[in-house]
């Protein structure tokens, strides 16, 4: 199994990919053990701030030492140079909030996965003839379920996973698996900003916890 087709697969197999950013390095880094204590193995941790280098580089380190199995990838990615600033620290795949046709490029061909953030069919199908497979529907909360499911046919070969705005409820998350994505990704809703203003690491491993199960009892 290829690079690309392990990180899908893993994903889809976990069935969610939690997001975050936090300027504090110790707090980044205490997050990340607390969802992979919960049995996360894939991670998007977002390129929103001037730390957020230093801190991946550190999280690279800590996962190198402590968690072997775990896939780190680094989002909000929007040009060619953070792509290949943060390929040279070694993240295993790349998000953006939209589709970077030349960051696709530069990914695809080393066989490293790149998903693209897009809103309308043509995005789509844009990303899918640069050889994009795997799609963040984005916003989420702006696109609804019934969006994907009006679309999914046009689109065979492609997995989906909404990112924005995705709760942690069961009725919720039900909805947009019903709609046909193969995971879900997600943020706030999940690592909120007064968790990690608390420090409260415990209850992000709870809830993760949670909605794993939530996700194994809808698949």
């Amino acid at each position: 199994m290829d690079k690309t087709e392990h990180v899908i697969d893993t994903i889809v197999t976990q069935g969610i990919l939690p997001l975050y950013f936090n300027a504090d390095e110790t707090v980044s880094l205490e997050i990340l053990r607390a969802l992979y204590r919960a049995g996360i193995r894939a991670v998007e941790y977002t390129h929103r701030g001037d730390e957020a280098t230093e801190n991946f580089k550190k999280m690279i380190a800590i996962r190198n030492a402590e968690m072997p199995d775990l896939l780190l990838g680094i989002g909000t990615i929007k040009n060619l140079v953070q792509a290949e600033m943060y390929l040279d620290l070694g993240a295993d795949f790349f998000i953006s909030p939209g589709f970077v046709p030349e960051v696709a490029v530069k990914l695809i061909n080393q066989k490293i996965l790149y998903i693209p953030g897009c809103m309308t069919p043509t995005e789509i199908i844009a990303a899918e003839n640069y050889g994009v497979r795997f799609i963040k529907l984005f916003p989420g909360d702006k696109i609804q379920p019934d969006f994907l499911s009006s679309i999914k046919d046009i689109f065979p070969y492609l997995v989906f996973m909404p990112t924005g705005g995705v709760d942690t409820t069961k009725e919720n998350i039900q909805a947009w698996f019903n709609a046909g994505v193969s995971a879900v990704g997600m943020g706030s809703k999940l690592i909120s900003k007064n968790l990690m203003e608390t420090k409260d690491y415990q209850t992000i491993e709870n809830q993760t916890k949670n909605v794993l199960t939530i996700i194994q009892t809808i698949k």
